[in-house]
């Protein structure tokens, strides 16, 4: 057939290709397009369809236009509305659009009619081999479109023609408009059936892999309606058992994770625990033991921290505000404090304040967390004797813990509080474990940072933690965990100490807390004094405190029945309040006697006075000591009576003097236990003086340990032995030569008025302390 030129009315298609062959209506709403088509009915109905590029140009030019399309002849038209008609149209033969002759009213085109190359088959295949090969291949496309009428896709598997049949193919196969706009363009057979062959395939392809994700996508979500079901169902079940909380827990605990600060080893931890506890819904006694333990793990303050303080004139000002003297745990943590704001880091201290009680050990711990601005929890440990109550039980075991240490880091809320370890000396083992060597590990700075609590089963950084410790003597706690820790003396208070301490702290404190203020009651220096000196005996002032409470409600009363204004405590009618003076200190004696002479020693609750008292009588060589005495004060006297025979022909003792009489060493208050070396010089004074008739000064008090050859040693204590001598108004102490140091350390208000003199052996104490005076 030869090729001719023809003008005809011509439509752009949009989003659409038609085909030789293909039957097909579309909609029409552009102007030009209905005058076209218009314009073909009126004439013989040919109408040249060709496809735009890009869909959204709505008056398209020739560049606009894809070069090839069809020459088709309107079947039908139907006007839909006013501006929309319906055409059915059958595509006839391929033409090629050479250029737009018309634009207005309609688009009229120059087009030439493509007659199809009648490629040859290549030799290698045959015709029989084509056809069916891809008639394979459309039925597998129908088939898996499944958009397709059997009995099209029947007619089209009847046809025989290799040419005909990729044509009726290419016309009847919803393919996307640019691929059949590629076979359209093609003229030679051959590759248009290529390319046809290539798209079924393809098409083939994109269907499996589009169903084998709407299958995987089907799939999955029957599994979550699945799972959804069986959650709606558990979730009933557990309402109707009352136990509707674990699944939503769980989720809690999940959510608590994720914006949990802590180490990745506790985060694992916690992971595992979590599955643990959705996994043990049907076992509610282990479901309650795992729910405890993540709630404690999550509650723990793992990487949560307080900012440290550097002021140290506000930590100076609060410190002195809360306490009066002290001047050496103030001393500590202002030095700490300068060493932090420096390095910006630095060792957490761990300070030990040893004692008497009531001299604020305890309360200036409280007083230190306040001026570093930090938490501060206490632990009192006294007569605790269990391991696990410092380390924590095993989970495993019913009614299981943390140690007291982790659950006051958890009470706290951050890592670097301050704690309070309080009677650390009155800690005690049993058969159940060795407390002492479980705080070993707490308060060691180069071990703490990863302290591992038998119930937390993870470690926990106590580096950072400010550990004071507080206990009233050395002599209980172990050597290994003393060498841990720094040691701090808090000593006894002098009478000056504690009238600061009761007109600045204790005095407002009782008045607030009896309803009284501060111009209604009044106490004179004197009339503190006295309560100090005769209704408390005590290192502290915890009595003294009790005594001012007690005037204090007296005072209430009287203001309420007796309507006065105001009353001041002196020293003259203090006795109305308190009754009759509790204490009186054993004066200095008036006169210089033989046998007797006045020591000094160490209480509890302070420094005493001890008056020892010898006698000799005639008997067989006895050494009598009464008193209730300990055996190293025993063995001090025997000592003392060793020395004393040894230097017998020095002081004009006869040979046979021990043989013939008995000593008898007495000390006074026999229902009062003593104990301890430091009255050996006292004793073997009192000896000497006893058996030689000397006298032995009354103003002058002594103390220290005595050798076999007479030496005098150090002894500990002074300070409170000092005040105890001047209390007892003493006027000269004899301490030994090595305790200058620890005077040299005393304030002028103890020493003041006191005669000190050092003794290195016993011939300066004899000297010292006898008189020339015999009885």
């Amino acid at each position: 057939m030869e090729n001719k030129m023809q003008s005809l009315p011509m439509v752009a298609l949009r989003g659409m290709t038609i085909m030789p062959g293909m039957t097909v209506h579309f909609d029409v709403s552009r102007p030009r397009s209905i005058a076209a088509i218009q314009e073909a009915m009126l004439n013989d109905q040919k109408l040249f369809m060709v496809t735009q590029k890009e869909v959204e140009i709505e008056e398209p030019e020739q560049k606009d236009l894809y070069e090839v399309g069809t020459i088709g002849t309107i079947r039908q038209m139907m006007k839909l509305t006013k501006k929309t008609i319906r055409v059915l149209v059958s595509g006839e033969t391929r033409a090629s659009l050479k250029s737009i002759v018309q634009s207005d009213p309609f688009l009229s085109g120059e087009v030439e009619v493509i007659d199809d190359t009648q490629t040859e088959i290549p030799e290698e295949y045959s015709s029989e081999v084509v056809v069916r090969s891809l008639k394979d291949m459309y039925v597998e496309f129908a088939a898996k479109n499944g958009k397709m009428s059997k009995e099209a896709v029947a007619e089209i598997l009847e046809i025989e023609d290799v040419h005909k049949l990729v044509d009726e193919i290419s016309a009847n196969t919803p393919l996307y408009y640019k691929d059949l706009q590629e076979i359209l363009e093609e003229t030679d057979f051959w590759k248009r059936y290529e390319k046809l062959a290539y798209r079924l395939t393809n098409e083939v392809e994109v269907i499996n892999l589009k169903d084998n994700l709407q299958r995987k996508v089907k799939e999955r979500m029957d599994q979550h309606q699945k799972e959804y079901i069986l959650r709606e169902e558990l979730k009933l079940i557990r309402e109707e058992l009352g136990d509707d909380s674990t699944i939503s827990d769980a989720e809690e605990f999940e959510k608590a994770l994720k914006e949990l600060n802590a180490p990745v080893e506790v985060k694992e931890k916690l992971s595992k625990e979590i599955k643990r506890f959705k996994s043990s819904l049907n076992s509610p006694g282990e479901n309650g033991v795992i729910r405890t333990y993540i709630e404690t793990l999550l509650e723990m303050p793992w990487e949560k921290t307080v900012e440290d303080s550097d002021d140290i004139d506000y930590a100076q000002k609060v410190l002195d505000e809360d306490h009066y003297g002290l001047k050496d745990v103030k001393e500590r943590v202002l030095e700490f404090l300068a060493v932090r704001s420096l390095t910006k880091k630095g060792d957490s201290p761990i300070l030990c304040l040893v004692g008497p009680p009531g001299t604020g050990k305890t309360s200036i711990a409280k007083s230190l967390a306040n001026a570093l601005k930090k938490p501060y929890v206490r632990i009192s440990l006294g007569g605790v004797r269990d391991e696990a109550e410092i380390r924590g039980h095993r989970k495993t075991y019913v009614g299981a813990m943390p140690g007291r240490i982790a659950n006051a880091i958890k009470t706290a809320g951050v890592k670097n509080p301050v704690v309070l370890l309080d009677e650390i000396d009155k800690v005690s083992t049993d058969y159940k474990g060795d407390t002492f060597s479980a705080l070993l590990e707490v308060l060691d700075s180069e071990q703490n940072y990863k302290f591992r609590d038998h119930y937390l089963e993870v470690p926990l950084d106590l580096s950072e933690v400010l550990f004071i410790t507080t206990a009233n003597t050395l002599q209980t706690i172990p050597r290994p965990l003393l060498d841990r820790m720094e040691i701090i003396e808090v000593s006894s208070y002098t009478e000056n100490e504690k009238l600061h301490i009761a007109q600045e702290h204790l005095i407002p404190k009782q008045l607030e807390k009896n309803g009284l203020k501060a111009e209604q009651l009044k106490f004179s220096k004197q009339a503190i004094w006295k309560m100090a000196r005769n209704y408390t005996k005590e290192a502290g002032v915890r009595q003294l405190e009790r005594e001012i409470g007690n005037i204090c409600r007296k005072i209430a009363k009287e203001i309420l029945t007796t309507k006065k204004e105001s009353v001041t405590v002196t020293e003259r009618n203090i006795q109305k309040y308190l009754g009759k003076e509790k204490f009186t200190y054993q004066m200095a004696n008036k006169t210089d006697e033989v046998g007797i002479v006045r020591g000094l020693a160490w209480t509890s609750v302070g420094g005493d006075t001890l008056q020892i008292e010898v006698n000799v009588m005639p008997g067989k060589g006895e050494i009598l000591l009464t008193g209730q005495l300990g055996d190293v004060m025993k063995e001090s006297a025997q000592t003392g009576i060793s020395y004393i025979r040894s230097v017998s022909t020095q002081y004009g003792i006869e040979e046979d003097f021990f043989e013939k009489h008995d000593i008898h060493v007495h000390i006074p208050e026999g229902a009062v236990p003593k104990d301890g070396p430091s009255a050996g010089i006292t004793m073997a004074t009192a000896m000497i003086s006893a058996i030689t008739g000397h006298k032995v000064r009354a103003d002058l008090a002594m103390t220290g340990e005595v050798t076999l050859r007479g030496r005098v040693l150090p002894i500990g204590g002074l300070k409170e032995k000092l005040l105890a001598a001047k209390n007892a108004g003493i006027k000269t102490v004899l301490v030994p030569k090595d305790n200058i140091a620890d005077v040299d350390e005393l304030s002028p208000e103890i020493t003041k008025g006191l005669e000190i003199l050092p003794m290195e052996n016993m011939d300066e104490v004899l000297k010292t302390a006898l008189t020339k005076e015999q009885q």
